[in-house]
């Protein structure tokens, strides 16, 4: 139990018709009682309307939601107090809460009480932390739901499943003449083995394009000069973001900008054209054009012809063999396409960036990162890299542990692996933490959640 209580504003502090300050803590309604004007005990969930006083001087009316513990979202008593939006009377309610034996919360102090006092697990606190920074409506699907301890439950059945097995084998080690225990075949064992590890490598899948989308997928324009990008770049953003000229090499640098398609978000990137550089400023920009590809999600090559799409470029071949990319022909409106269109293949798009003619493309983007089967209510999609990373060295000791038991080394050998899976997957939900590491999680956090 922690022996301080703890406040914040839970809303921002400019000028608002309503704001919020959380108290958190042992001595919340004894600190409230010093200045409210009603007395307020700690008797189930309550509402209560009056005003806080400084000695005789009223600072505000207000309106109190309390939370008696353990019923609240940390786990503590917990007093919202609900006051007039103005920058000045919060501050002075909070000085005045300070002043009567309250803290000042660190960042993520509310959500880090809640996991210390068992009220949420990492990755529901992670999800609370999506959520608030969602960018678009599939992250907040995710976050959603994996606030539901139903999804968030589905680490726990895995690392019960591999507790089960390690204590089978040591059962079996240990006492093998007891008639209780179900002797365990290696070919069972190394069918629940392959599961397992298949389970943990869909969910590792998912998650990653779940991290992809929640990050927002990079989308890369390349092409030769003049053949639209920056069009299709100001098209796709729906205002003039890149300059766009007839004067060929006018993009010289990296043009950024971000879109929101409702369940997707672009980070969509412009490029210098792809030529025989005429001067070292050109050429610098069309070396960062190629080194944008590394973290390319998505490639679209943009031409203005059909031959320039049949016949790519040898070192642009190379560049987008292991990427998703679209082919688009561009400028729809100053060629007649009908003596080519049935010739064209199906992953080649016609538009009209500069008539901003585009929706074929947005419909094949939102296609290809289909957001069905990610978003569904009992779905789990860890969007945190570094639980990603874990999850993935879970699948790694996984394997490790059937292609030991394969090769025929002693079980005790390949409970090692299933003991550090165990441990790891422990690691995600939070069972074992270092409180250094747990400050450094809460640190990205609002100040009062």
């Amino acid at each position: 139990m922690f022996e301080d209580t703890i406040i914040a504003p839970a809303t921002a502090m400019v000028k608002q018709a309503i704001a919020i300050i959380r108290m958190s803590g042992i001595d919340g309604y004894k600190i409230i009682n010093k200045i409210f004007s009603k007395k307020v005990t700690p008797h189930g969930n309550q509402v209560c309307y009056g005003y806080l006083k400084d000695g005789n001087e009223i600072i505000d009316h207000v309106i109190l939601v309390c939370f008696k513990k353990p019923n609240s979202f940390t786990g503590e008593d917990i007093i919202e107090i609900n006051c007039h939006g103005g920058v000045l009377v919060t501050n002075n309610i909070i000085k005045l809460l300070l002043k009567n034996g309250a803290r000042l919360a660190n960042r993520g102090e509310f959500s880090q009480r809640a996991f210390l006092n068992g009220k949420l697990n990492l990755i529901q606190t992670d999800a609370i932390n999506n959520l608030i920074n969602a960018t678009n409506d599939t992250s907040a699907k995710i976050a959603l739901n994996n606030l539901q301890n139903k999804n968030t439950h589905l680490i726990i059945t895995y690392r019960n499943q591999l507790l089960d097995i390690i204590a089978n084998i040591e059962v079996n080690i240990d006492y093998p003449e007891y008639d209780g225990v179900c002797d365990l075949t290696t070919q069972e064992l190394n069918q629940q083995l392959l599961g397992l590890e298949q389970k943990i490598n869909d969910l590792v899948n998912i998650s990653k394009v779940g991290k992809m989308i929640n990050d927002g997928i990079n989308v890369l324009i390349l092409g030769k000069p003049n053949v639209g990008k920056s069009s299709l770049l100001n098209a796709l953003m729906n205002e003039d973001k890149a300059i766009v000229s007839d004067l060929p090499g006018t993009t010289r640098d990296i043009v950024e900008g971000k879109i929101n398609l409702g369940a997707l978000t672009l980070n969509i990137i412009d490029t210098a054209g792809l030529r025989e550089a005429v001067d070292k400023i050109e050429q610098i920009g069309i070396d960062k054009a190629f080194q944008q590809a590394i973290n390319a999600d998505l490639i679209l090559i943009v031409a203005d012809n059909y031959e320039d799409l049949i016949n790519l470029n040898p070192d642009l071949k190379e560049l987008i063999k292991d990427k998703e990319y679209f082919l688009v022909l561009n400028k729809n409106d100053l060629f007649v396409p009908q003596s080519q269109t049935d010739n064209l293949e199906q992953n080649i798009l016609i538009i009209s960036a500069l008539k901003r003619d585009i929706k074929a493309l947005i419909d094949k983007i939102l296609n290809l990162y289909n957001t069905t089967q990610i978003t569904k209510d009992d779905q789990l999609v860890l969007s945190n890299i570094k639980q990603v990373s874990l999850l993935e060295r879970v699948a790694n000791a996984i394997k490790n542990a059937y292609n030991n038991s394969a090769s025929g080394f002693p079980v005790d050998i390949i409970n090692v692996d299933l003991h550090e899976a165990w441990e790891i997957l422990g690691d995600i939900i939070g069972e074992n933490y270092e409180d250094d590491l747990l400050t450094t999680i809460f640190n990205k956090y609002c100040l009062g959640k």
